[in-house]
């Protein structure tokens, strides 16, 4: 058989119908073509395992168990599918369907991990008095994570899983092809973020450092937790890092309201304002903020940040701009968003940020309220459209959308993101004297309240 041909096979066991709602009929001719394209091009060893094993399953499995079945020991199409579970613009149906799909996950065992285990971190084993849980206790598309207690604790084992790093390579490599042929901007950005977010979460180094760079920025926050490295246990394949306990925040006092609405206060607090006001000249921040990773503590009203794999830094004056930009789009001042923009780019498109802020405060009725998703949205659309911005605001932009999503699921919509992180700068800035306005700079401040003098103004014009 001809790869175009098992190709087609494979797309017909799983109907594109079964993976694509009526309301989205009009992607399942991409949908197929995608599916086709990537299982036609696969290597022939792996491609040989997909039919053996869709071969081997009974006449009448399901579509969805094919798929499950389908994508294991393929980081790259179940990361994709991670990232769509994560999107606001789809159906809750779908959504929930992509969620459960990555929760289904389980394509590696315990011996195995405890293998790699011993391998790297032998004599060191018995020296910390670490004794493994003996099961998986939680699985993603690149590593495993197994419970273990030492002579100070509880800890876990972030293990890179054995087959990614061979995997790895050949799928973001499709992923990329992919992109190139299809066309469609969206889709291409899209791929272009799943090969980011598997690049990071196979540096296993690089988020150890980062662990400990949090540790360190929320070292002075109350009622933030971020877990800790315990260096002695942690190799290139391998983060040991404290156990954090507590529930997935979405599930947090599922029967008191008012204990729960004051849940989003802490994710802003946690996420975007300490590390936007942060004093220092590069400030980490968490790129990844699913409710998978943020876990809460009902006794001590605690929030757990954890899974630091995908994170990033924003300079002192990147921090300024998007500032900038969120007080300029709340207090409607066009030529402030403009000039916010400008200095947020790398190589600005001739006009193409003039044209787009032109159109988004054209078609601003005066009752709206613009806010800080307006801002990420804007800068999301100029990027599209050609100009380039730092990569490190592309995830923070990504970063805002997820953690909004996770609002909603806590509160509903009647959180505003921008009053949340205005109070919080207004309460460092009073309770240091006025001494404390990181990242904002003296004659800013000058400029805000010039312009919010002028705020009726323009909602008159």
């Amino acid at each position: 058989m001809a790869r175009g041909e098992i190709g087609r096979w494979i797309s017909g066991l799983i109907p594109v119908d079964t993976l694509v709602g009526e309301a989205y009929r009009k992607w399942r001719p991409l949908v197929e073509e995608s599916f086709q394209f990537l299982f036609s091009h696969l290597s022939e060893a792996r491609l040989a395992r997909k039919v053996q094993e869709q071969m081997g399953l009974p006449a009448g499995t399901p579509p969805e168990a094919r798929l499950l079945q389908l994508i294991t020991k393929m980081p790259g199409l179940q990361k994709l599918g991670q990232v769509l579970a994560r999107n606001r613009r789809l159906s809750p149906a779908l959504r929930q369907a992509l969620t459960e799909l990555e929760n289904g996950m389980s394509d590696v065992t315990f011996d195995e991990v405890r293998t790699i285990i011993e391998e790297q971190l032998g004599g060191l084993l018995p020296e910390y008095g670490v004794e493994l849980v003996p099961s998986i206790f939680k699985e993603g598309s690149a590593s495993a994570v197994v419970k273990f207690t030492w002579k100070r604790g509880r800890g876990v084992f972030k293990v890179l899983k054995p087959y990614v790093p061979e995997c790895f390579a050949e799928d973001i490599g499709l992923l990329q092809e992919l992109g190139e042929s299809l066309r469609v901007s969206d889709v291409r950005e899209l791929l272009t973020e799943v090969g980011q977010l598997l690049a990071h979460e196979l540096d296993f180094p690089q988020e150890q450092e980062t662990l400990e760079a949090a540790k360190r920025m929320y070292r002075s926050s109350f009622g933030i937790r971020v877990p800790d490295v315990i260096r002695p246990l942690c190799t290139d394949k391998i983060t040991a890092m404290s156990e954090e306990s507590g529930l997935k925040v979405t599930d947090a006092f599922p029967r008191s309201p008012i204990r729960r609405s004051r849940i989003p206060d802490q994710l802003i607090e946690a996420l975007i304002a300490v590390p936007l006001f942060c004093r220092e000249d590069v400030a980490v921040f968490h790129a990844d903020p699913h409710a998978g990773n943020l876990m809460y503590d009902e006794t001590s009203r605690e929030l757990a940040v954890i899974d630091w794999a995908l994170a990033e830094r924003l300079s002192l004056e990147s921090r300024r701009q998007l500032v900038l930009l969120v007080a300029m789009m709340i207090l409607r001042n066009e030529a402030g968003v403009r000039d916010a923009m400008h200095a947020l780019s790398n190589r600005p498109g001739r006009g193409v940020i003039e044209a787009h802020v032109s159109r988004f405060f054209e078609h601003l009725a005066p009752g709206d309220s613009p806010g800080a998703l307006d801002a990420m949205r804007l800068l999301d659309e100029t990027a599209l459209a050609g100009v380039h911005f730092p990569s490190a605001l592309f995830f923070f932009r990504k970063s805002i959308f997820t953690l909004d999503g996770v609002l909603q699921d806590v509160a509903g919509s009647q959180v505003r993101i921008d009053y949340v992180i205005l109070r919080e700068f207004l309460t460092r800035c009073l309770g240091s004297f006025g001494m404390f306005h990181a990242p904002l700079q003296w004659r800013d401040f000058a400029e805000m309240e010039w312009n919010a003098l002028l705020m009726p103004a323009r909602l008159v014009w």
